[in-house]
């Protein structure tokens, strides 16, 4: 795992690189947020691709259980990576209710992620 840093607006944002999965259950999603939390950052980037898939299945609650701590921690999150593979209702329409607010966001790219997370 590789820690990019890109600071705008005087502003630093972590942005997660790794050939793995960073996040495969619940715990993994908490020491990333600690680890980087710890190390000053309050705006992160995570892509899509090193997500466990099952991060997105809503029922098994992980990815309730990851986005409440980075809500607790006031940490903001963008999941960066393509969301077409994931259609179900339920998914599609959690994702479309976090891009409304700040916390949490998914967008498509790091330009767009950089974009949301310097203002």
């Amino acid at each position: 795992m590789h820690i990019e840093t890109h600071t705008i607006n005087a502003i630093p944002i972590a942005e997660v690189h790794s050939d793995h999965f960073i996040i495969e259950k619940a715990e993994d999603g908490l020491d990333l947020l600690g680890s980087l939390y710890y190390q000053g950052f309050d705006r992160i980037i995570v892509h899509e691709k090193n997500i466990t898939p099952a991060f997105f299945d809503l029922k098994n609650g992980m990815a309730g259980e990851i986005l409440q701590k980075f809500s607790n921690y006031r940490v903001r999150l963008v999941i960066a990576g393509d969301f077409s593979p994931y259609t179900g209702k339920s998914i599609t329409d959690f994702i479309y209710e976090c891009n409304k607010g700040k916390q949490v966001n998914f967008l498509p790219n790091t330009e767009t992620a950089l974009l949301k997370l310097s203002s």
